[in-house]
């Protein structure tokens, strides 16, 4: 018989300083701080948390991503913490939006490159899209990944189900004006998909852009059971794994799932 998975898990939500990459990450490091003391295992941060979209300069802030990435595998082992969260990521002169998965020995377990990118802000003309799916093994099992509009497409969260994922971890910055969004949408994928969610989101302003927060961790059944509500905050909720195949034998849409029809 397996051993029963069950532990703690946060998110980090606060007002990302474009282009203030050393304030951002001593906000960063003192909210992982406090989640350390509380024993989380899992943490998750904001899309562009070193940098938020300080788009004229990406070229300089992806510079400075493997050093980051450095410090935090550093903290993740040390507190035995995986982390999550986006970064601009340099590869083959294209700059991408890359969600990092850090585990918690400090190893980085897997990466995701943005495949939706927001073209009402702009950010394909700054960003490269990305052409896959990232569902990764971990110390918690199968996780996938999502950044912000993404979770708009219901499709990328069905094939990370399909492909095994018990988790679904989403960074974003999304805005106070589709908030509504952000909360159905979030508990539409943990539902439709049997499976937690833990998505962070930040708060404050950028330009006339306000960001509400509502960072959520929900379980497979679509409660939420963390929110951060609308300030610089950490929440942190228990993940109890053996929720998702007692919801799954319960409302057993996997084994009723129609692949030869739809």
């Amino acid at each position: 018989m397996s051993q029963r998975q069950i532990f703690n898990s946060g998110v980090v939500q606060f007002d990302i300083k474009n282009g203030r990459i050393k304030e951002n990450l001593k906000v960063i490091f003192s909210h992982l701080e406090q989640l350390a003391f509380q024993k989380v295992r899992l943490a998750v941060l904001p899309e562009m948390f070193s940098c938020g979209f300080d788009n004229e300069h990406l070229c300089s802030h992806a510079q400075k991503t493997p050093a980051i990435i450095e410090e935090l595998s550093r903290f993740a082992k040390e507190h035995q913490m995986a982390i999550a969260g986006s970064l601009p990521v340099n590869e083959d002169t294209k700059i991408y939006n890359t969600m990092i998965f850090i585990d918690s020995d400090g190893s980085v377990k897997g990466t995701y490159k943005k495949i939706h990118l927001f073209k009402l802000t702009g950010e394909h003309l700054f960003y490269a899209a990305g052409d896959r799916y990232a569902v990764i093994n971990t110390s918690f099992g199968r996780i996938g990944l999502m950044i912000c509009y993404d979770l708009r497409f219901p499709e990328l969260g069905r094939i990370l189900f399909k492909k095994g994922a018990r988790i679904i971890l989403i960074s974003a910055q999304w805005p106070e004006a589709r908030k509504a969004h952000w909360q159905a949408l979030s508990r539409a994928r943990a539902i439709e998909n049997q499976l937690f969610v833990i998505c962070s989101n930040r708060t404050g302003t950028d330009g006339k852009l306000e960001f509400p927060g509502l960072s959520m961790i929900i379980d497979p059944m679509g409660n939420i059971i963390a929110n951060a509500g609308s300030k610089e905050h950490n929440q942190t909720a228990q993940i109890d794994l053996d929720m998702i195949e007692k919801t799954r034998r319960q409302i057993p849409c996997l084994k009723d799932m129609r692949d030869d029809v739809c």
